[in-house]
Formats: C-alpha cells, sequence, structure tokens
C-alpha cells in the first residue's frame, strides 16, 4: 500500500475556535438525521477480516462477560474492528482508537454527511447505521452521566437544563427529554456531530464466528453528519464511554497486534483485539504507564532515549518522561494517530543521527512530494536490510527495537533497481498543548502491545500479527 502522508488521525484536548461556524452549520444536518433534541447543541471538544455468521447463537448476560477477542483488519490509515449493533443487528467498521472515549458511527436513514472527505472518494466506505430499523434502539437521556460526560460539564444538571426540562423534573431527576447533540473535535481538524444512542452490542467471547455475547444498552453516537471523518470510530480511553469501560472489562486491560499496512484494505487477513485478558508471556516487556493528573484518560509512557544503528544513542528531553503542572508532555501511545511524532529539536537530531548512517542516495523529489524529510533510493532487492535500525527506550529499562518497515516505507513501486523509501516519523507542531510526543499505530506494526491496566503497564513483544491472527482462530484465506 502507498502510504498517504497527509492523512492520519491525532487526538487533543484543545478546542479550535475556527470551527465554531462550521459547527453550527452541520449540526441541524445532523439534528435532522438523528431524531433532534428540542433545544440548541452544546459544543465539546476533546482531545474484520472475520464474516460475522448470522445464525443465531445462545447469547450471554451481560454480567458473564469477562472477555472478548475481535478481529482487526487494516485499512487505509488506521486498522478497523467490526461492531455488532442493533436488533436484528447491523454490520458497522470503525477504527480503534486508544486516544480517544467516544464510539460512534455513521447514523442516518437516508444518508451521512460528511463534509471534505474527497481524500476517501476512492474508497468503499462502510455502511451507515439507522436507528429506525433496530427495535432496541434509544436515544440517551439527558439525566445520564455518560450524557454529562459527552458535554463535558460536572454539573449533572447542564445537559437538561440545556434540553429544556422544568426545574421539578431536573431537580428530581426525572426528566424524560434525549441527551442534546453533542459536537467531538479531534487534533487534526475532524469533528463529528450526532446525538447519543443506547442499542444493543453483540460481541465473539470465543473463536466461533458468531457472537456469543450481548451487552444491552451500549451507548455511542450517533453521527449524522462529520468533518474529514467518514469512518466511525471505536474508543478505547480510560474514560467511561470507551468500549472496554462500557463492557465492565478496562480493569482487566486490553491487547492488539497491528498487521503490516502491506495487509491493509485486504478484507480476508486479520489480527487479534483481544479485551479482558492480559497476555502473559515471557517475551513481552513492560513499561509503566505515566500518570498524567490532568488528562487522566489517555494512555502514556516514558520515553528515554532513542538508539540508531550500531549503538548510537539520540538523547530525548525530559518532556519526553513527565509532565509540566498544566499536563503537558509525556509519550501518548495512540492507536489513532498514524505516524509517531516527535519534539522538533529531537526530530531533527534523530534525522541527522540517521542521515549520518545511510550511504544511498536522497530521493529529494519524493520528499518535495510527500513531505516527509528523509527519504531514500535503496536497492529493491535488499535495501530494507542495509538500513539502520531505530530503537525506543522507555522506562524501566525497556527496549523496542522497530522493524525496518515500520520506519521506512516504500512510496511507490520500484523504478529500476532501486525505490524510495521515506522514514515515517513526523515533528510535533511548535508550541502545542498536551503529549509531547505521540507514539503513532505505523510503529505498531508486528508487535503485540499489551495494556496491563492492574498493574499499570504497557508491555512490548515483536510478533508476526498475521501468524497471531492464525493461531487465535481468525482463519486467513
Amino acid at each position: 500500500m502507498i502510504i498517504d502522508p497527509i492523512n492520519f488521525h491525532y487526538h487533543n484536548n484543545m478546542y479550535s475556535p475556527q470551527l465554531v461556524l462550521l459547527l453550527l452549520l452541520i449540526v441541524v444536518a445532523s439534528n435532522i438525521l438523528c431524531s433532534a433534541s428540542l433545544a440548541l447543541p452544546m459544543v465539546h471538544s476533546r482531545s474484520l477480516a472475520m464474516t460475522i455468521s448470522k445464525k443465531s447463537s445462545r447469547v450471554l448476560p451481560l454480567q458473564s462477560l469477562d472477555y472478548m477477542m475481535e478481529p482487526l483488519r487494516g485499512f487505509r490509515d488506521g486498522y478497523l474492528i467490526t461492531l455488532n449493533l442493533g436488533s436484528p443487528p447491523q454490520l458497522l467498521q470503525a477504527y480503534v482508537d486508544t486516544g480517544s472515549d467516544l464510539t460512534w458511527v455513521p447514523c442516518g436513514a437516508v444518508s451521512f454527511d460528511c463534509v471534505d472527505c474527497d481524500d476517501y472518494k476512492d474508497y468503499k466506505l462502510p455502511s451507515t447505521f439507522s436507528p429506525l430499523r433496530s427495535s432496541t434502539s434509544l436515544r440517551d437521556l439527558c439525566a445520564s452521566p455518560l450524557c454529562a460526560g459527552i458535554h463535558s460539564s460536572d454539573n449533572p444538571y447542564d445537559a437538561c437544563a440545556v434540553a429544556g426540562c422544568s426545574l421539578s423534573s431536573l431537580v428530581g431527576g426525572t426528566c424524560p427529554r434525549p441527551c442534546p447533540s453533542f459536537a467531538y473535535n479531534y487534533g487534526a481538524g475532524g469533528v463529528v456531530v450526532g446525538s447519543l444512542t443506547r442499542d444493543t452490542l453483540r460481541v465473539h467471547t470465543a473463536r466461533d464466528p458468531a457472537p456469543t455475547a450481548e451487552v444491552p444498552s451500549f451507548c455511542f453516537g450517533c453521527v449524522g453528519s462529520s468533518y474529514r471523518e467518514p469512518i466511525g470510530i471505536a474508543g478505547f480511553g480510560k474514560g467511561a464511554l470507551s468500549l472496554p469501560s462500557q463492557l465492565g472489562l478496562l480493569r482487566r486491560g486490553f491487547s492488539h497486534c497491528f498487521l503490516p499496512f502491506k495487509f491493509a484494505n485486504n478484507p480476508n487477513i486479520s489480527s487479534p483485539l483481544v479485551v479482558g485478558e492480559v497476555a502473559n508471556s515471557d517475551n513481552s516487556h513492560f513499561t509503566p504507564m505515566l500518570k498524567n493528573p490532568v488528562f487522566p484518560n489517555y494512555y502514556y509512557i516514558g520515553l528515554e532515549g532513542i538508539g540508531v544503528g550500531n549503538g548510537s544513542l539520540v538523547e530525548v528531553p525530559s518532556s519526553l518522561n513527565s509532565f509540566d503542572p498544566e499536563g503537558n508532555g509525556g509519550l501518548l501511545i495512540d492507536s489513532g494517530t498514524t505516524y509517531t511524532h516527535l519534539p522538533g529539536p529531537l526530530y531533527d537530531r534523530l534525522l541527522r543521527e540517521l542521515g549520518s548512517t545511510i550511504a544511498y542516495p536522497r530521493a529529494e523529489d519524493v520528499e518535495r512530494r510527500t513531505g516527509f524529510d528523509l527519504c531514500y533510493e535503496v536497492p529493491s532487492s535488499n535495501g530494507s536490510a542495509l538500513l539502520p535500525t531505530v530503537a525506543f527506550r522507555f522506562s524501566g529499562n525497556v527496549e523496542l527495537v522497530l522493524p525496518t518497515d515500520d520506519c521506512f516505507y516504500a512510496m511507490g513501486p520500484p523504478k529500476g533497481s532501486t525505490v524510495a523509501k521515506c522514514l515515517l516519523f513526523r515533528r510535533m507542531e511548535e508550541g502545542g498543548y498536551g503529549p509531547a510526543g505521540v507514539f503513532g499505530s505505523f510503529q505498531q506494526q508486528n508487535v503485540e502491545v499489551v495494556y496491563d491496566m492492574e498493574r499499570e503497564r504497557i508491555g512490548f513483544q515483536p510478533m508476526d500479527c498475521a501468524s497471531s491472527a492464525d493461531n487465535h482462530g481468525l482463519h486467513l484465506k
């Protein structure tokens, strides 16, 4: 797959004021498609390959759910999970995102309105969810704690006040009005507008291709309009809205193994996402999670150094291993961001160190065309074997040597005996709030990443993720 250097997901907690006018325009369409509230919406800011059988299966009550395994497949710039929603079930696909909490799907009885989504015009996009076709679909109520959460309100009465509830019903907690529409924005500029909806979610608890457990009243965003976000997102953050939290499995942890991007858009190859069971391998190396008191719902780890090639060590700033009083700093591990981002000075030092060890000619025309800063013309036969390795050294004396293809990637087919390969890292924006760096999904390929929530640590183990899928019973064709 040829990597699109422009499009990647990145999430932060800062609201972008220039989007206010856009939000006011698209919220009208959202209200029409997702059964409107009676009041003006609040504006919020926050940072399978396996075909599921429609045959009947034994359904377990939620209290019996202690494990979930779903197949992931690569698509364009991320990894998709299939959500089995509604009664009868409707199959929706969403990007797995450890950098946000909200799970949402494109929604609407007629169509889903996506503004500025031309980059996806050549792709077959997932279907939309229709609440009218589900007998168990209900709007979430304004008094719901999750409604207060989506609107970032510490006052439990705010949402019902906006919904137009009477004072007596508001104070008594009896207002029957739905949660007002929300706007949820992402750091790369994407915005979604919709309504909190509850419906039945069916999940896999065994290798049987039919879902074996159901989660009643699962809360998700029914999104009628979006800006630059044509595909749903499954939030795997630490907040109450996230998918693992609603399943009651977050404290038990989860793990994923992302396929190489060369398998992207191949519907027959998948990799495992396991929730509620932490992999316990002697080959996994764990680094402590960093606790961010200001932004507690995200996953941070400490980066202490970057090794290059034959042992050179690039020193990193202390901000990648700590937080300031405003909560800025740390290395955010985020499956919703495609490429790893590093602070500008560190990024420049890494480029210089790599450049001093690579003897191949620079592909400057490719750099200008793609926007990547370090591209080389390498032999198409064995060029990758001669490129230097990059190793991340995390807190706790943990080193992860990144596979070469997780760092340098072909920007197109070979030309003669050479192919242009670029370093797929990015520079963090200067002066921004939030994490000091981001560990993106591209650099997590063929690595089992384990979120051990009980021990508050994250583990890494290099692994052939396609073979791991086969071992988990996710059949490859």
